[in-house]
């Protein structure tokens, strides 16, 4: 499965960008991560197909929301109120079976996008 993932770019501070990824193939849970420069790669958020349910990590809760289509086999990331400490390399993620354990660590996934830059000014 490939997933490609596109939509970053640059924003103002408070403003709003859209991501959004689309896989190739089947896949169970798909989620977000980013990695901003000379820091770990960290989840943002994750969407489970089976039952619909959406999680996110604290500093994004109530500003970013997640979707999938799964029609059109896509991933969305609806990010409003950005701030500059969101500027990061955004990952489109899925894993290829049911995962029921820790989902919020990229040891959990199996397949990941290129990554889309998204920058946010002050």
């Amino acid at each position: 499965v490939q997933l490609q993932a596109f939509g970053g770019g640059l924003v103002q501070a408070g403003g709003s960008l859209r991501l959004s990824c689309v896989a190739s193939g089947r896949t169970f849970t798909m989620g977000w991560f980013r990695q901003a420069t000379g820091k770990e790669r960290e989840f943002v958020a994750g969407f489970k197909s089976y039952n619909s349910n959406a999680f996110y990590s604290d500093s994004v809760k109530g500003r970013f929301t997640i979707s999938r289509d799964n029609a059109k086999s896509t991933l969305y990331l609806q990010m409003n109120s950005l701030q500059p400490e969101d500027t990061a390399v955004y990952y489109c993620t899925a894993t290829r079976t049911l995962i029921l354990s820790n989902l919020r660590v990229p040891s959990a996934y199996h397949y990941w996008g290129q990554g889309t830059l998204v920058t946010v000014s002050s």
